[in-house]
């Protein structure tokens, strides 16, 4: 099939820098200045970062949503050949390596010969909230909308791995997609899970985005899910899946995509580098504040509702807590019931400020192991924002 750069499908429909930094209050909400609105092929009004390759983050008052809409889902990719289109009857999702057999699979195959399964899990980008970062570091310069939660149909990577017969010594399974590099100088994005990993039974092979086909920027025909995990390693327009009886040495793994070994935030000093890293894997605990949004301005002694959301790896939030002074004091947010331990967890408080000014907000998030957000966190790369949320609003 031929390769057509994806900026090529990115047709920009009323470029504005839009708004004028101020944000309405109620339900109706403008971004900000420096937000460029563009609209993609099979999406709708989203904020770009980059064209070539596409990378289009959500605008936040999306995350009022507990399921992030597919037209308006998070898009990141590394490398710009990709498909503009593919013909699902003609699609091969390929298994091979250290199996018994090499086997092929359709989307008709794998939607009649496997059990469906489905999970409810976010996907977030390693660099999410990138530009929030202290000091600045290079790379895109995500706000928070680099993540979405959505309900994932498809089939259990197990189940796959099983019919194509993992031999004994397997070690590592990696995963390629059809985007491809634009200059052979450019490393294939390839990333790799261990086998006990793979073989978990809730890393899966998704074929629908809730309830609906995937989108052809968030990864269609076929996505790998990896519950609980950065969204590196969830590979979109994947079309193979090998199995190696060693540790896979690809680029996106052993030199990419790392961060210092042992730090749960991974956290470092800008003037003191850690030496010994490793692949960022797990996502930590953080909240965020969705609405109202920054900037906003209120009205004193009117009553708001507070939102947002918070979320870790899996192991669950147990409270959240928010201060209205700047983190002097705390008090405990009212948490709306699970979606599943893999999603996001909407957090409300209700605040009627008594005068005008303007407050400082604080949010902090804490799960179930007792893991909460630092005041401060930092790293080269910008990965794993996990610093306690602060946001700024105006009383009149």
């Amino acid at each position: 099939m031929k390769k057509i750069p994806l900026y090529y499908i990115i047709y920009l429909l009323c470029i504005t820098a839009c708004g004028n930094g101020e944000q309405k209050t109620g339900e109706e909400t403008k971004p900000l200045k420096k937000d460029i609105m563009v609209k993609a092929d099979g999406k709708g009004d989203m904020i770009l970062l980059t064209d070539r390759p596409a990378n289009l983050e959500t605008p936040l008052w999306y995350f009022r949503y507990d399921y992030t809409p597919n037209d308006v889902f998070f898009v990141r990719w590394h490398l710009a050949n990709m498909p503009s289109q593919i013909d699902s009857n003609e699609y091969r999702l390929k298994v091979n390596g250290h199996v018994n057999r090499t086997i092929s699979l359709s989307l008709t195959d794998l939607k009649t010969k496997f059990k469906q399964y489905h999970i409810t899990a976010l996907a977030a980008c390693a660099g999410n909230a990138r530009s929030h970062f202290d000091p600045q570091v290079p790379g895109g310069q995500w706000k928070n909308g680099a993540m979405g939660n959505a309900k994932w149909t498809g089939v259990k990577l197990k189940d796959i791995l099983m019919m194509a017969g993992v031999k004994n010594g397997a070690f590592e399974v990696a995963f390629n997609g059809m985007d491809e590099p634009p200059l052979e100088s450019v490393p294939d994005f390839v990333k790799s899970l261990k086998i006990d990993h793979a073989m978990d039974g809730e890393v899966m092979v998704a074929y629908e985005m809730n309830d609906k086909p995937l989108p052809l920027l968030n990864g269609y025909p076929l996505k790998l899910v990896v519950p609980g995990w950065y969204a590196t390693y969830w590979v979109g327009m994947l079309n193979e899946i090998k199995v190696y009886n060693d540790t896979f040495k690809g680029y996106w793994m052993k030199k990419a995509y790392l961060v210092p070994k042992g730090i749960i935030n991974g956290d470092e000093k800008h003037d003191k580098l850690a030496k010994d890293l490793v692949p960022i894997s797990k996502m930590d605990v953080r909240s965020i504040f969705v609405s109202p949004e920054p900037n906003s301005i209120l009205k004193a002694n009117e009553k708001c509702e507070l939102e947002g959301l918070a979320f870790d790896g899996g192991d669950g939030i147990s409270k959240v807590e928010i201060s209205l002074n700047d983190g002097k004091t705390w008090q405990a947010t009212n948490l709306n019931p699970e979606l599943g331990k893999y999603a996001w967890r909407r957090w409300k408080c209700n605040w009627k400020p008594s005068a005008a000014g303007t407050y400082t907000l604080k949010v902090k998030a804490t799960n179930t192991k007792g893991e909460t957000q630092p005041p401060h966190q930092w790293n080269r790369s910008g990965y794993m924002r996990n610093e306690i949320e602060t946001l700024t609003i105006i009383v009149e």
